[in-house]
């Protein structure tokens, strides 16, 4: 029955928006919502996390370990946005929110599943952004959006004793990335839609050293960070 409402949603918004958008009366919607200098909304999504390994030279570590494969898995968001219009075509925004993900990794040439690590996370992901649009064409408007975001991993493990030598896998719980992304927003009879995609690249170092320097996940590791792909569905 779910799945049949899911499909229903779907089919219906996709003839509402083609309706609004290219209907030929031409009619605008949301005239007074591009008017207002503050305006909120909620967003939901997903999100890809990734993990980018940069790897010690065979000099500063000649007993380096081997290589880690990642797995990476579909995560979920959700959060609030809060925009500030500055001008006709620029917004900044300020987009708050929980995002749930998994990722998995093993170093390379190891089969064993003792060495399989699966990292779950949750973020509390803040990032600032700055939206610059094109003119609006009837009822959709595309534009391009980046900025800067700092991020909490309630899930980091950073100050626990344990490392992987308990199976305990650390992360720092402090990051910050730099995000850009595109998207349009869709102006509807009663709300602004607007699909977005968004690259998230990380510039700390997130990973938490091992005890034992030759350790095979960590000592072969000069830095990691993590990089996120967010599809995101905004309602304003």
């Amino acid at each position: 029955m779910k799945r049949y409402l899911a499909i229903f949603i779907f089919l219906f918004t996709i003839v509402e928006t083609h309706a609004q958008l290219f209907t030929k009366e031409h009619v605008k919607y949301g005239v007074k919502l591009d008017e207002k200098r503050w305006s909120w909304g909620y967003f939901l999504g997903f999100n890809v996390y990734d993990f980018n390994f940069d790897y010690k030279s065979y000099d500063d570590n000649p007993y380096r370990g081997q290589d880690l494969q990642v797995e990476r898995n579909i995560g979920f968001n959700v959060g609030l946005l809060g925009n500030l219009k500055l001008h006709k075509n620029i917004d900044l925004r300020l987009q708050p929110g929980v995002n749930f993900n998994s990722r998995s990794f093993k170093p390379a040439g190891y089969s064993s599943s003792e060495t399989y690590r699966e990292i779950r996370s949750t973020y509390v992901h803040i990032p600032l952004l700055l939206k610059i649009s094109t003119n609006r064409v009837n009822n959709f408007k595309p534009f391009i959006e980046g900025g800067f975001s700092y991020s909490i991993n309630l899930a980091s493990n950073e100050d626990s004793p344990d490392d992987n030598s308990n199976g305990q896998f650390r992360m720092t719980t402090h990051n910050y990335y730099y995000e850009l992304g595109i998207g349009i927003d869709f102006y509807l009879y009663y709300f602004k839609f607007s699909p977005s995609i968004r690259g998230v690249f990380g510039l700390n170092d997130e990973l938490v050293r091992d005890n034992n320097p030759n350790s095979i996940y960590t000592g072969n590791v000069a830095k990691m960070t993590s990089n996120a792909v967010f599809i995101n569905f905004t309602f304003q």
